[in-house]
């Protein structure tokens, strides 16, 4: 997972979690005309090899229709030598079998080579399309990922594509030689015998009844089956990540019956879909061996009258057979299809998802980075009708630390968040070194920004890797230098292989403070030019995070860096502290100063660490009157010393008024 969408606001989640909550109104069915001409539109790009396909696979059939034919005058030959008493024209029944073996050997190898061609169509036809779900992922906004469940994406770029993918693999070639079949196999009968190519066309119309009927019935079902497969796929992924929050709250039960409840919507559909389905191929066989009953009865009484002779009937018994059985492939193969359409459906609607503002071009880069940020007449909302921030100006100078303070809901991540342009603002802008963010592109923005989140995210690798992700081709030096500044490395000498550990997925064979200090070092090496610090120690204890933001002084110096906190002792010696308060700065000053103002960050600091637990109330909110409202605030105020000295040093003293 990104960190973009580690950053996400808080909102309601779509789908009920481990705890239970609300559910979405049941999705309906799509077009299934439609989105079965779009996935068919996918083989585009191959319509070569599709044409190919479709001239071998006309071959294979051709021969092996004309093979029961050919093998009737054998039969024929046989009857007629016993008949006549001349006696069995060997010579002849020998180069009609051998005819009638090299007839099914090259309609093999013809269906062979198709089935091989057609396996690589449908691959890569597959393999498109998963590599446009990847570059989707990257191009949509972080509003998408906010609403919608990430297990049931998860789902819709795993499960649903696999299932696209059988189903172009296992009905392309079913579908082409089927069709061939029945068009080959009809013409034979008609001109063995039109009267019995009359009967055996009648099952033609009973089995596009059965199928429509069929069809009309099992089509919704197909939908509603992926649809509660994404859902239970997103209920199983939130349960096992706040696994061990569910055992804290002795949740267990209750998140059992959710599983237990969307496990048997799932079985449900599922049954009814493929039970429905399923009747295809029993009915339409059916219906075939009624036909065949007629056939052989009328064939008898021709071959009585001599209308007919033996041989000939044989072979159009075969043909009987032989058309029965892909008119049965193409009923059942209505399942596969509804069922990958209904796959497909969703992978589409994904794909149609509104990508995000596209980057300027030509863009514009600053001529030298130094971390120069300035906010101009900011307006943004997550709702249109519920502004957040409005109007928001300041300026924040190069080598200056900003620390944002303020109560849950304020804005202090949505202010990181368009910094890094995870959300596009409503009004104003924001510069970095004079140019606008806006006309930079993404890529140049972020990779002059680093960041450290308080949810650490590492991914499967090495620790060496995962110090090494904040900035390709750093040297060994480079990693090692980040892991002194950020004490990894007093800590990595101490594990088996050291720097070359494996971290599982979820990094559970180091601690949470462990994982956070390896975020910091990936921060660390990339050297950026803004760094954006998100309760960035919250999981260290108080003797690491002195010592951290020790090393962190050293990586702030010439850098712009923004520090959202809630303890508020470890951003006591930022340059200027911001407090913000529905989305506006209310308070700005140093430590010191706001101290002395006695004013919103005062009463936090005083809840903090002043007031003893009884008297302190619960709901301390921050005053109404917003600071100077439209000029920029200029930080220019000077650094308070940092307490921490040496490793040895004491921690900071508080306020006298602690």
């Amino acid at each position: 997972m990104s960190a973009e969408s580690r950053t996400a606001p808080p909102r309601p989640r779509p789908h009920g979690g481990p705890m239970g909550g609300p559910q979405l109104p049941a999705e309906k069915a799509s077009d299934f005309t439609g989105s079965l001409k779009r996935l068919a539109g996918r083989l585009r790009p191959e319509r070569a090899l599709v044409a190919l396909v479709v001239l071998l696979g006309a071959g294979s059939v051709a021969l092996s229709v004309i093979g029961p034919k050919i093998l009737g005058e054998a039969t024929t030959v046989i009857y007629e030598g016993f008949i006549t008493g001349e006696g069995i024209d060997f010579d002849r029944l020998h180069r009609v079998l051998i005819a009638v073996a090299a007839i099914y050997v090259v309609s093999s190898v013809l269906a062979l080579l198709q089935g091989w061609i057609l396996n690589g169509v449908t691959q890569r036809t597959v393999l498109r399309m998963r590599t446009e779900v990847e570059e989707k992922i990257h191009r949509l906004p972080l509003r998408y990922f906010d609403h919608h469940q990430r297990g049931d994406l998860l789902s819709r770029v795993t499960n649903d594509i696999d299932n696209v993918s059988q189903t172009l693999q296992q009905t392309l070639s079913q579908m082409f030689t089927s069709l061939l079949t029945v068009l080959g196999v009809v013409t034979m009968m008609i001109v063995i015998s039109p009267q019995l190519a009359l009967v055996a066309l009648v099952s033609i119309p009973l089995t596009v009844v059965i199928v429509t009927q069929v069809a009309k019935r099992s089509q919704s079902r197909f939908a509603d089956q992926w649809r509660h497969t994404g859902e239970l796929n997103g209920q199983i992924e939130e349960t096992y990540t706040g696994h061990a929050l569910v055992k804290v709250f002795g949740r267990q039960r209750e998140t059992q019956a959710e599983f237990d409840r969307k496990n048997d919507e799932l079985y449900e559909a599922s049954f009814g879909a493929q039970f429905i389905s399923g009747i295809i191929m029993p009915a339409t066989m059916f219906v075939g061996n009624l036909v065949y009953v007629a056939i052989a009865v009328l064939g008898g009484i021709m071959v009585a009258n001599g209308s007919l002779p033996l041989g000939d009937i044989q072979a159009f018994i075969q043909y009987s057979r032989q058309f029965q059985q892909p008119l049965s492939q193409l009923g059942s193969m209505v399942n596969l299809l509804q069922s990958g359409t209904a796959s497909a459906e969703r992978v589409f609607e994904f794909l149609d998802a509104e990508d995000q503002t596209p980057d300027r071009d030509p863009a514009e880069t600053p001529e030298v980075f130094r971390g120069r940020l300035e906010f101009h007449d900011v307006r943004f909302s997550y709702d249109q009708e519920s502004p957040l921030i409005t109007g928001l100006s300041l300026t924040a100078d190069p080598g200056k630390t900003i620390a944002i303070v303020g109560p849950t809901g304020a804005g202090k991540t949505t202010l990181v968040n368009l910094i890094m342009r995870f959300y596009e603002l409503d009004g104003g802008r924001i510069t970095l070194d004079g140019t606008d963010i806006a006309h930079m592109t993404r890529d140049d923005l972020r990779s002059r920004t680093g960041m450290v989140l308080q949810d650490a995210w590492l991914f499967g690798g090495t620790i060496r890797d995962n110090i090494a992700y904040g900035r390709p081709g750093a040297s060994e030096e480079d990693i090692h230098a980040a892991a002194t500044a950020a004490y990894v490395d007093r800590f990595v000498h101490s594990l088996p292989d050291g720097y070359d550990t494996v971290l599982d997925d979820d990094a559970t064979n180091v601690s949470a403070g462990e994982r956070q200090l390896i975020t910091i070092a990936r921060a660390f090496v990339a050297q950026p030019s803004v760094l954006i610090l998100d309760e960035a120690t919250s999981s260290v204890d108080t003797r690491t995070e002195l010592l951290v933001q020790h090393a962190m002084a050293e990586l702030r110096k010439d850098r712009t860096s923004f520090v959202i906190a809630h303890r508020l002792s470890t951003i006591r010696d930022a340059d200027v502290i911001l407090v913000m308060k529905d989305g506006d700065i209310v308070e700005q000053g140093t430590h010191d100063e706001l101290i002395a103002a006695d004013g919103a960050y005062a009463q936090l600091y005083e809840a903090q660490f002043a007031a003893p637990l009884d008297e302190v109330d619960p709901h301390v909110d921050l005053p109404d009157v917003p600071a100077s409202a439209d000029a920029p605030v200029a930080f220019e105020h000077p650094a308070v010393p940092h307490p921490l000295d040496g490793d040895d040093a004491p921690a900071p003293e508080r306020d006298s008024r602690a």
